[in-house]
């Protein structure tokens, strides 16, 4: 079975979708979370389910091409073969996606190429959504390159954005396609049927 290290920033609701795909009908080996900093709920997530986990924080190095050398190096002792961004907030350097091209995805929470790239997460993804006026929004998971959010799409699916919709409300709503399209994305990763 295939080994899978899942990068995290926060709170770990994606991270916790693939857990319970996996509980369910197993596909991969959730092998390590590696995370961004300390005390993040994806930390606890990770424990609580016995899976193993790593921090990496930024200050806690030289420079940015040191930090994911050590992830890298990292990801290499754990036998990874994929990684799955769920929810991680930093971009990731560019030769550490070469050395892992065709290997990693993320999730987005907006339809690419709409609302993405350099400065869009989390809730400013929807707040731009919300005063562009979009009627409908969704959720896309993609492989990774050296750009930011210009990887090839593997899956998307959206959302109607409602009249007198909030940031936070359409926050929720597409949080909810990103903890069923991600799990789906994951395993069709690791089982081969997407590839670039």
């Amino acid at each position: 079975m295939k080994r899978v290290a899942v990068f995290c920033s926060g709170g770990g609701t994606d991270f916790q979708s693939i857990i319970d795909a996996n509980e369910k009908e197993p596909f991969c080996t959730l092998a390590l979370l590696v995370a961004s900093k300390d005390g993040i709920g994806a930390i606890d997530r990770a424990k609580k389910h016995g899976i193993k986990s790593m921090v990496f924080a930024k200050d806690e190095n030289a420079t940015y091409e040191e930090l994911f050398e050590r992830i890298n190096q990292a990801l290499v002792i754990n036998g990874i073969d994929f990684i799955v961004l769920a929810g991680y907030l930093s971009i990731l350097d560019e030769k550490f996606v070469s050395k892992w091209k065709g290997k990693i995805i993320n999730v987005h929470p907006s339809l690419i190429p709409s609302f993405c790239g350099k400065g869009f997460y989390g809730l400013k993804v929807h707040e731009a959504a919300i005063k562009r006026g979009v009627k409908i929004s969704g959720a896309t998971v993609h492989f990774v390159d050296e750009g930011a959010d210009t990887g090839k799409i593997i899956m998307q699916r959206a959302v109607e954005v409602s009249e007198g919709e909030t940031a936070e409300s359409l926050q929720k709503k597409v949080l909810e396609i990103e903890h069923k399209i991600l799990p789906e994305a994951v395993k069709g990763l690791v089982e081969g049927k997407y590839k670039l």
